[in-house]
């Protein structure tokens, strides 16, 4: 698999290898001690699988607070997202910055997001589905989340206020200064790389 470089050195594009002939593809989408040998040590919990009907949905911006903090691993199976990954880490020197990726069921990326980063995504096509990985279960107790046009957070999303579909409750997140329920920023460890993976820049 290849690693792809983004705006913020914790948030990973992978692009995991995909085997075809006449038959179609085999791709092996998630392998715990390969992803470990990149920094991606994790147990997951919980698969979610979301459908979007329609061009122009937008989901997010959506974090969980400790102890029920999420790392997601996100892929398309079908069709095409705008996909964002905000650092809302207290102290942290990219507070407030964001990593973009189009994740398509073509390029076949994947965007890891630990722990510490709001997510949300814009769907790009008619028809698409996305699927991720968590890091802990759903808890609507520690569900949070920060409004997508925050103009602080300096997205371009690849729709308008007016033309975006979205949820009554997106519509009414805080935006970020007015979120309280944020992260704490610890100075993080460099993890050891265990063997050697192919490394680009993100076109």
């Amino acid at each position: 698999m290849q690693i792809l470089e983004t705006a913020l050195p914790e948030i990973k594009v992978i692009m995991p290898r995909r085997i075809g002939d006449v038959r179609g593809f085999f791709s092996e989408v998630w392998n715990a001690r390969d992803f470990a040998a990149i920094g991606v040590d994790t147990v997951f919990v919980q698969d979610n699988h979301v459908r979007n009907p329609l061009k122009g949905t937008l989901r997010g911006l959506h974090y969980q607070v400790p102890p029920a903090a999420q790392g997601k691993l996100v892929r398309v199976t079908r069709g095409a997202i705008f996909d964002v990954a905000v650092d809302i880490r207290r102290g942290s020197p990219s507070f407030g910055r964001h990593a973009a990726a189009v994740l398509t069921a073509d390029n076949w990326y994947q965007l890891w997001i630990p722990p510490g980063y709001a997510h949300g995504y814009c769907t790009l096509e008619d028809d698409t589905e996305v699927q991720y990985k968590t890091t802990d279960f759903y808890n609507p107790a520690h569900d949070r989340g920060i409004g997508w046009d925050d103009p602080v957070l300096m997205i371009t999303w690849p729709v308008t206020i007016e033309t975006a579909i979205v949820s009554d409750r997106d519509r009414t997140l805080p935006r970020l200064a007015k979120q309280p329920d944020l992260f704490e920023y610890t100075e993080p460890q460099a993890p050891e790389v265990k063997e050697q993976t192919g490394c680009k820049a993100l076109p």
